[in-house]
């Protein structure tokens, strides 16, 4: 559960973000007319995350087990891949953000009459569809149907309140620590997945090594324990792990890690401005 909270939130908070600073920069630029437009896309990017996973959980159903874990694995390898690649655009291209968005508004705003829907469609979607797929994948990987949803639904909940507050400027956030240090979270979460996702494809018969332990902890730390549930939750830890989940987890947690943290530290990784500053900046 606390994974998927935090899933949520910084998805959730990075789509806050992106809505917070199109409707500044329409205010600011006398365009409130198409703030309506503007939660069109919105709503229809949540339509069509929603709709995605729907068929993420239902789709595989019916199918052999070995197809299921087929899917199961290389969907959370997908996920994995994608929120990689989320956290490091993130670290290279905040600075930027507000300035393409803007760019994005104007082109709308003077063409199609509906083009400012499919730009906040396509903004909030991208980050919708990724959030989608890897809570799914996080969900399989502990086994849970409930805990998790509920965990990604109140980190929705607490990105759209402090989306809120940002807004109207109640709240200093500083942004970049929030998402530097959140982004290493995702990183170990998403090793957790990954190595789930590879003993899924070992179930599926496709990867070799499904009775090859590199260790088995389960009496010391039961699945079925409250601390066995904690790490599962939080770190996707098994307790009965085979020596290429292990492989592949520090295979991707060491370098990737190593490669954000030195990305942050660069120059170009300049602090997240707040939505206002951003748009106040570039008028």
């Amino acid at each position: 559960m606390t994974a998927n909270f935090l899933i949520g939130l910084r998805e959730g908070l990075e789509a806050s973000l992106v809505v917070v600073l199109l409707m500044t920069y329409l205010v600011k630029t006398g365009r409130q007319s198409l703030i309506p437009r503007l939660w069109a896309g919105v709503a229809l990017a949540i339509a069509v995350s929603l709709g995605f996973g729907a068929l993420l959980t239902f789709g595989p159903r019916g199918l052999i087990f070995e197809a299921q874990e087929a899917i199961g694995g290389g969907l959370s390898i997908v996920a994995v891949a994608l929120v990689t690649w989320m956290v490091f655009w993130m670290a290279r291209t905040a600075r930027s953000l507000g300035g393409e968005l803007r760019s994005h508004v104007d082109k709308a705003a003077d063409g199609a009459a509906w083009g400012l829907v499919l730009v906040a469609a396509l903004a909030v979607g991208r980050e919708g569809l990724e959030t989608a797929l890897f809570i799914w994948a996080a969900a399989q990987s502990t086994g849970a149907s409930t805990l998790p949803l509920v965990g990604a639904l109140l980190g929705l909940l607490a990105a759209a309140g402090l989306g809120y507050l940002l807004h109207r400027g109640v709240l200093k956030v500083n942004l970049g620590r929030f998402f530097t240090w959140t982004g290493v979270g995702l990183i170990i979460i998403a090793g957790g997945v990954l190595a789930y996702g590879v003993h899924d494809l070992q179930e599926a018969g496709i990867f070799p090594g499904l009775h090859s332990l590199a260790f088995d902890v389960s009496a010391a730390v039961p699945p079925s324990s409250w601390y066995g549930t904690l790490l599962k939750g939080t770190l996707n830890f098994s307790p009965a792990t085979t020596w290429l989940e292990a492989t592949v987890w520090l295979l991707y947690v060491i370098p990737v890690l190593f490669l954000y943290i030195r990305a942050n530290r660069s120059p170009a990784a300049q602090p997240v401005r707040s939505p206002a500053a951003a748009v106040t900046a570039h008028p």
